[in-house]
């Protein structure tokens, strides 16, 4: 029975389910799954896990890339009121370890490559059972760009294959259950930048928070298709990609781990219409010479999440595709999105810094800024960021002293440095640990980065501090060049020059093929600003 206001994910899914059985929710090349396949298959997997022992309440570790399998696991974890511990599958042995104890997870469901290494890895964890899945179900394009070739004999995990449970179950539904806001749906580590990785709590109300707002914000419902470009072991793409197109009526376009040719293909070929990821992925699809205006004929919702894009990519992607990618902000104890661009508006450029606005907050979320005792500050003043609001996780997985320090009664401290202007629009200026300190004076590295990709020759830019005795900090930037552009260090140094104040000049920039990232896209900076405390690696 449809409700206004669902009480769980599993209740907002089967209101879609009752309303669109037959529309589309998934497409994986050249396969498909409507939206009562989807809810048959989750089901009969919610059996088997159950029968695995799987409770209300447990872990269960997902390690996989963008899959149907992923949106499978998922709803029938959360029918079954446990949560899905989402997992990079970049990490390895030791990293991989160290979260799954953490989470304390019951069960595991990885890719069939994985198995035998996983196993190792897991071996006495507090790890039950473990289900494997080949990426090469689902379909049968098997695109050799990212599917792998298929093994002779595939090695299936301890507790089966996740085809064939659902096959042995198919017709079967898991008991009832009572499911409330509360509850985790999602438990999803930060990234470590600021300390050992900590899990957020992200509830089913959290998530129900940013599915409607973002989603009714970006105008995402039925007939409307959602490339999962972002990485579904990340917030963003568990969230704004595939929890707002599974709920809204949506499909959920899905191609593997990203590929630019790939991507730009799936644009074309499912008539993608809204989509978000970083500003790398972006920057590869630009890189291919043969992108065109004609792949983006349906895309009229681009955003872009992870960090601020520069007003300069924005206008170059602009100029040449004929669309506008929009700003969004969120974070993982935020459940994704909560700050962005809304369609059809441009963000404004905040004078003098030059700085792209990340957007307006989004319904129910209120944003201050406030100054280093914690006190708001007005319009136009700069400060660290707090959040509050009904998207805000309840704290980290059991630690509870981090969670009062980074959300005291309830209010998120970010440790970003923004601004909020007169009419509300949020500005990013630079995290408070990126801060360069030169003589005294303060640099933020994006003012240095956005000068920077002013020049036409610069793809990608991250500026970072290093140790400097007679500065206490000089300002390093880290650059990698557009494909057959050339441009020499001491050209980029004087480019920057003409729009900075002096102390805020590179005294070294550094010319790499490729600038270090996450999984996700992000620029891992924090591997910059090692390399650049021992300078002598990048000089011959």
């Amino acid at each position: 029975m449809h409700t206004e206001t669902p009480e769980s994910l599993v209740e907002s899914w089967r209101n879609r389910v009752a309303a669109h059985p037959d529309g589309v929710a998934v497409t994986y090349f050249d396969g498909q799954l409507t939206a009562r396949e989807l809810d048959e298959e989750s089901d009969a997997l919610a059996v088997a896990f159950a029968g695995l022992g799987t409770e209300y309440g447990d872990r269960v570790g997902v390690y996989l890339q963008n899959l149907p399998q992923y949106a499978v696991t998922l709803l029938a974890l959360w029918k079954l009121g446990a949560s899905a511990l989402i997992l990079n599958p970049m990490y390895r042995r030791h990293e991989l370890r160290r979260l799954i104890d953490d989470a304390g997870a019951t069960g595991f469901v990885c890719s069939t490559e994985d198995v035998p290494e996983s196993l190792e890895t897991l071996n006495e964890s507090t790890v039950r059972w473990m289900v494997s899945t080949s990426p090469l179900d689902y379909q049968t394009r098997n695109d050799p760009r990212v599917l792998p070739t298929a093994p002779t004999v595939p090695e299936t995990a301890p507790q089966g294959d996740l085809v064939d449970l659902v096959a042995a179950h198919r017709g079967q539904r898991p008991g009832e259950i009572t499911l409330t806001r509360d509850d985790v749906a999602l438990l999803t580590y930060t990234s470590g930048t600021t300390g050992p990785p900590k899990g957020a709590m992200n509830t089913h109300g959290n998530l129900l928070a940013v599915t409607s707002t973002f989603g009714q914000w970006a105008g995402i419902g039925p007939g409307d298709v959602v490339f999962a470009m972002a990485p579904l072991f990340h917030i963003t793409g568990a969230v704004v990609n595939a929890a707002v197109a599974l709920l809204s009526g949506a499909t959920l376009a899905l191609s593997g781990r990203f590929h630019p040719e790939v991507a730009l293909e799936t644009f074309a070929e499912r008539g993608v219409t809204f989509t978000i990821g970083s500003i790398t992925a972006y920057n590869a699809i630009a890189a291919l010479p043969h992108a065109g205006v004609e792949h983006f004929v349906t895309a009229e919702r681009l955003y872009s999440g992870g960090a601020p894009i520069p007003p300069a990519t924005v206008e170059r992607f602009e100029e040449r595709f004929g669309r506008y990618i929009h700003n969004g902000y969120g974070m993982t104890e935020t459940s994704s999105a909560v700050i962005a661009v809304p369609p059809g508006r441009r963000a404004p450029v905040h004078q003098p810094s030059g700085t792209l606005s990340i957007g307006l907050p989004l319904p129910g979320l209120e944003a201050r800024v406030l100054d280093p005792d914690g006190r708001p500050l007005p319009a136009g003043e700069q400060g660290e960021l707090e959040l509050t609001g009904p998207q805000v996780v309840p704290g980290y997985w059991r630690q509870a002293e981090a969670t009062e320090q980074a959300m005291p009664a309830g209010r998120l401290r970010t440790g970003d440095v923004a601004l909020i202007d007169e009419d509300g629009w949020v500005y990013l200026v630079d995290r408070l640990k990126d801060q360069i300190n030169v003589s005294g004076y303060k640099v933020w590295p994006r003012e240095v980065e956005d000068a920077l990709y002013e020049h036409g020759a610069v793809r990608e830019v991250a500026v970072v501090g290093e140790p400097d005795d007679y500065r206490g900090e000089s300002v390093v930037a880290y650059v990698s060049l557009v494909a057959g552009a050339q441009a020499a260090p001491e050209e980029l140094a004087g480019f920057a020059r003409e729009r900075l104040a002096a102390y805020k000049v590179p005294r070294r920039v550094v010319l790499l093929e490729d600038l270090p990232k996450t999984q996700t896209g992000k620029i891992r900076r924090n591997v910059l600003r090692e390399r650049a405390d021992h300078p002598t690696k990048d000089r011959p």
